[in-house]
């Protein structure tokens, strides 16, 4: 799950408006600091070793659902309680997408706590905000249907559950796709717009269908049915998403490793591209954050959110990357997913070679 830790030093922020473009308030240290020729080292350096760390969390977490185990750990456990995490984990973040990812922004906005609210839209230095939380709803899609593609596998909970439910869960969650969607770009400038208060109840809803509605449906299934259904979502959903995030991570490292020793625009872009390919994977897991994703650690190590940015300037700034490896909530805070789009990204677009 993701921190809620207000860093102290504040980021360019920009207004909460109905138009497509931010509206940037004052800036300060931390939201001008670019990568330029005397930072250049430390820079390239602090973006290796996070993309390293990155790199290797995703190949543990595949690992520890094969050779580690885990995956024939699962299908052990009683048949309902497989399902039953299963749907634990879509409602789970069908809830954060509503409660926390749009509606933690859109209530300190509407409290009055503009700079906090900002803080909390997360990707927003990538302007990947609306992207992630589409990608947490397809996660839902893909745990439903057994598959990674939008197609309905005869296994799954969408094939074995009443008709009737399943085209009303399937309607729900096309429902807070688009919803999400239809949010204007980028989501840290659409705060309150009438497309997020949308999108909301679209999730919210979305929620309380599983919650409930398909929980209850899935008592009902024989234990043949479950265990066909929680075999099929291990071998067909998390196996094959968490090998393509260990893939694309790698990728991802060689890309970042590539703009250090040759430093140029193109390089960025190419980093940026890479960054965007291995988020996808990660957020279009979030329907399972189960098992060693969270027994390990390794979601906060990879995904926390806000970051402390004094830290991160100041690491830059020692070029002691030493520390970055431990699991402390101070540490995540500096490394991971958010701290490579920072070092990556400026307003949206790739950072450029001064």
């Amino acid at each position: 799950m993701k921190k809620i830790i207000f860093a102290s030093i504040a980021l360019a922020l920009t207004a909460c408006n109905e138009s497509n473009e931010p509206q940037k308030g004052a800036e300060i240290d931390s939201a001008v600091i670019d990568y330029t020729a005397e930072n250049a080292e430390a820079w390239g350096n602090y973006m290796v070793q996070v993309s390293s760390l990155l790199k290797n969390d995703a190949q543990t977490l595949i690992d520890s659902w094969t050779t580690g185990g885990y995956s024939a750990q699962f299908k052990a456990l009683a048949p309902f309680d497989c399902v039953e995490q299963m749907i634990d984990g879509m409602a789970d973040i069908a809830n954060e997408v509503c409660t926390a990812k749009i509606g933690d922004p859109y209530n300190l906005y509407m409290s009055g706590d503009t700079k906090r609210a900002l803080y909390a839209v997360e990707s927003w230095y990538s302007w990947h905000s609306r992207d992630d939380y589409a990608n947490n709803i397809r996660s839902i899609r893909n745990s439903f249907n057994g598959t990674l593609d939008g197609t309905v596998d005869e296994e799954s909970l969408a094939a074995m559950v009443d008709p009737t439910l399943s085209s009303e869960v399937a309607a729900a969650i096309s429902a807070a796709e688009s919803a999400i969607l239809a949010i204007p770009q980028p989501f840290r400038s659409n705060i309150t717009s009438t497309e997020s208060r949308a999108a909301m109840t679209a999730c919210a809803d979305l929620e309380e269908l599983l919650s409930v509605s398909l929980k209850n449906a899935a008592r009902k299934l024989s234990e043949t049915q479950l265990r066909r259904i929680s075999d099929r979502f291990v071998d067909a959903v998390v196996i094959p998403t968490y090998t393509e995030l260990a893939a694309r991570n790698s990728a991802l490292h060689q890309a970042v490793q590539a703009l250090r020793d040759n430093p140029t625009d193109a390089g960025f872009a190419t980093a940026c591209n890479a960054w965007l390919e291995a988020r996808e994977p990660w957020e279009k897991s979030e329907a399972f954050l189960f098992g060693p994703v969270d027994a390990l650690g390794l979601d906060p190590n990879m995904d926390s959110w806000p970051l402390d940015q004094d830290a991160i300037v100041q690491i830059l700034t020692s070029g002691n990357f030493s520390g970055l490896s431990g699991n402390s909530e101070a540490v995540q805070s500096v490394r991971g997913f958010h701290t490579l789009e920072f070092l990556l990204f400026k307003d949206g677009k790739p950072r450029t070679v001064k």
